[in-house]
């Protein structure tokens, strides 16, 4: 077994951070220069996780509305905006996050987030939450050309850290976090309380936890702790 130290890395939306209040906000700005009725929360939770490109694509077929190509760059371009501007107005850190970093962080785990946001956005989000200096690397869905579930990003966040694949693993809510920890050989922890429209315990991952208060238990589980 290595003896690198392990390598924790995290989803942003939905795992770190609620941020479904303000990415719904510039979701319904788009639906509303669409002509759409505003679509509801919960709704929107099962539509996240594949970035936001794929967030207003969604949400306009949810709407049963086609727009050309063209017009739909525009339709994001549109999200962007807004959400760039708002990025932290109502979004905060789940409860128990700053709690399980600090004992990350002591115990001389590598902490790093991947995340299908653009890295821009990321690093915005995590530096106006005031957590985005609790990791040695944030990587976006833009940062390496793929997004998850590609295994690329996911590895490449492990090498930003210097950590080892064999002593690795992936904290996220959605199919698109298990996929990708498949992906790139390494387990996965799945929190119950993200954004997935698929069952938490249906997603496949090695772990299903409720609240980051049982993290470590969780690798335990796994052999990593």
């Amino acid at each position: 077994m290595s003896s690198a130290p392990l390598t924790v890395v995290f989803d942003l939306d939905g795992t770190l951070v609620e941020s479904a209040p303000d990415l719904v906000e510039a979701l319904n700005v788009v639906m509303a220069a669409e002509g759409c009725p505003p679509i509801p929360m919960a709704e929107v939770r099962g539509m996240m996780g594949a970035g936001a490109r794929a967030l207003v694509e969604r949400g306009l077929a949810a709407a049963e509305r086609t727009p050309a190509k063209e017009r739909v760059g525009e339709l994001y371009a549109l999200f962007l905006e807004h959400y760039e501007a708002h990025i932290a107005d109502r979004s905060h850190v789940f409860p128990g996050v700053d709690a399980a970093l600090d004992r990350l962080d002591a115990s001389g785990a590598k902490l790093a987030v991947c995340t299908n946001k653009l890295e821009r956005f990321a690093v915005k989000l995590m530096g106006e939450l005031g957590i985005a200096s609790r990791f040695g690397a944030i990587v976006g869905g833009d940062t390496y050309g793929v997004a998850k579930p590609d295994a690329a990003p996911l590895l490449g966040a492990i090498a930003q850290v210097g950590g080892d694949p064999a002593r690795a693993v992936m904290i996220g809510d959605s199919g698109t976090d298990v996929a990708a920890a498949k992906a790139a050989g390494v387990p996965c922890v799945v929190l119950s309380f993200g954004y997935t429209a698929v069952p938490p315990r249906e997603l496949g991952g090695d772990v299903v936890i409720d609240h980051f208060d049982e993290l470590e238990g969780a690798l335990a589980r796994l052999g990593l702790a």
